[in-house]
């Protein structure tokens, strides 16, 4: 019994690709994106040389945006056996993979080529029986619209089910340090919890993503909790070269959860995820490498009215009338007398110099 870590883009999709090659008996496989050639010719591979392969894709994203159609075709024209994720569902954002019964995969990545090639993103490859047979009945529940049970007794981190309770509970223990790298810091529990970790002395280090890269509808809640955590004394950076997908916690350079969990409401609450959380030594000191490196490799995240507006007029200029931004935008004429006149920001009621 064991248990790996693969770090992208360090690792490239060579361990996934060798472990679908290897495959045996069968390949079971639920994926938000699956776009990536060689991954799709390795399951197509895989299924001709007589592995029983079910594959589970996420038909659409919320926007109605379906980038799975053309893989599906393609499987199925292959003859695998594809199926949408389970409807019960607002969408499938897990992302997972379970080979021959006996080894499964919790990952932050989808199958495309950007996932693997230019984000930093984590896989956990387990051996432990308990926890691949519970991805085997999650997958097997999923594919038959069977209920799961992924509550209190579950092994795994699941949403919905017991994702919230586990995470909050990861930060809540938490005595020395946290290292967060996320995409988003929406759920009011969560940011709750980790403004409690800095009030009591852990270190909270958090890698985000800058405002232009969130949907217009999240830009409020997005901007409105990274300003929390920031008002409170806790650095929040963005990567450098890199762009974040990843979903990962570590605590104390002891403790780690990776998985598919962006922490918003929508991810516990309505949506099917999977993440673990793992002590094995090996993993967490590789991690906390990473995420050291990864520090300096970033920039501050300039969460001022000044940083958001110049971010989204960069990107295009999405957002700006949501956050509240454009009459401060029109005000600045050059004729205008530069006043530290104070007021006050929708976003978090936080009085900023106009």
């Amino acid at each position: 019994m064991s248990r790996s870590l693969i770090v992208l883009p360090d690792d490239s999709v060579q361990p996934i690709l060798d472990a679908i090659d290897h495959a045996a008996k069968s390949l079971r496989i639920k994926m938000f994106v699956f776009t990536d050639p060689s991954l799709l010719a390795a399951v197509i591979a895989a299924h001709r040389r007589g592995v029983s392969v079910k594959i589970m894709l996420n038909p659409m994203r919320r926007n109605g945006v379906s980038e799975n159609d053309q893989s599906r075709k393609t499987l199925l024209a292959a003859g695998v056996e594809v199926r949408d994720s389970n409807p019960a569902f607002d969408l499938t954002h897990e992302k997972s993979m379970v080979v021959d019964d006996t080894t499964a995969f919790v990952k932050s990545l989808n199958w495309q080529t950007a996932n693997l090639t230019g984000t930093r993103d984590y896989a956990v490859v387990t051996t432990h029986p308990h926890e691949v047979e519970e991805i085997i009945n999650g997958f097997e529940a999923d594919w038959s619209r069977q209920e799961f049970a992924s509550g209190p007794t579950a092994h795994l981190i699941w949403c919905r089910g017991n994702g919230r309770e586990r995470i909050t509970e990861f930060i809540n223990h938490a005595k020395h340090s946290l290292w967060l790298q996320n995409e988003r810091y929406q759920d009011q529990m969560i940011i709750e919890c980790l403004v409690r970790a800095k009030e009591r002395g852990v270190k909270v280090h958090v890698m985000a993503r800058p405002a232009h890269t969130l949907k217009k509808d999240k830009l409020i809640e997005g901007v409105g909790g990274l300003r929390i955590l920031s008002d409170v004394g806790i650095k929040v950076r963005k990567l450098k070269r890199l762009k974040l997908h990843a979903k990962m916690l570590l605590a104390d350079g002891e403790r780690a959860i990776i998985g598919s969990i962006n922490l918003a409401p929508g991810s516990f609450d309505s949506r099917r995820e999977l993440a673990i959380e793992v002590e094995d030594k090996h993993i967490v000191d590789r991690l906390h490498a990473i995420v050291r490196r990864d520090w300096k490799n970033s920039h501050p995240l300039d969460l001022t009215d000044e940083g958001l507006l110049a971010d989204l007029e960069k990107h295009g200029g999405k957002g700006i009338e949501e956050l509240g931004l454009d009459e401060e935008k029109e005000s600045s004429t050059p004729d205008a007398p530069n006043l530290p006149t104070p007021k006050s920001h929708p976003i978090s009621g936080k009085r900023t110099p106009a």
